[in-house]
């Protein structure tokens, strides 16, 4: 797979485990996390072929040959991505537990529809879950990040 825009491989022990395990256990990604497990929550997004993907529910030997990136491949050295920094802007995070899951669905929706609407924003970013209900902010820093993504 290309990861983070490196090729790396999988190693076969590793194939029919979840891909977010063998991000955050092998190859020591972080960023996505352990929601609920069953791929409802989004805590887990990533990447994989332009299509934000539950790595908790996605085998590492399904993503062979894919581009797969995560929230660690997001900047550009020190640049933060457009989404990144309109997080920071529009006062997104609270607990911060969802926050890589919901940037990556973000990330997605605007490479793919690069100036959505308020309700396709909202369909996209349906079934991220917050805790905290910070909605309104997150649909407002993707509608700003909209203004400056290519």
């Amino acid at each position: 797979m290309i990861l983070n825009g490196q090729v790396q491989d999988i190693p076969e022990e590793w194939a029919n485990e979840p891909l977010l395990y063998l991000l955050r256990e092998h190859f020591d990604l972080k960023g996505a996390k352990f929601g609920c497990g069953v791929g409802i929550c989004g805590a887990c997004t990533v990447i994989v072929d332009g299509i934000a993907t539950r790595s908790c529910i996605t085998n590492a030997g399904d993503v062979e040959g894919a581009e797969v990136r995560t929230i660690e491949g997001l900047a550009n050295d020190d640049v933060l991505h457009p989404v990144q920094q309109a997080w920071l802007d529009q006062s997104v995070p609270q607990c911060g537990y969802c926050q890589a899951g919901q940037i990556m669905s973000a990330v997605a929706l605007l490479e793919q529809t690069p100036r959505p609407t308020e309700d396709d924003v909202d369909a996209a970013m349906d079934g991220n879950l917050c805790r905290c209900g910070t909605y309104g902010r997150i649909r407002a820093a993707i509608m700003q990040a909209s203004e400056t993504v290519r």
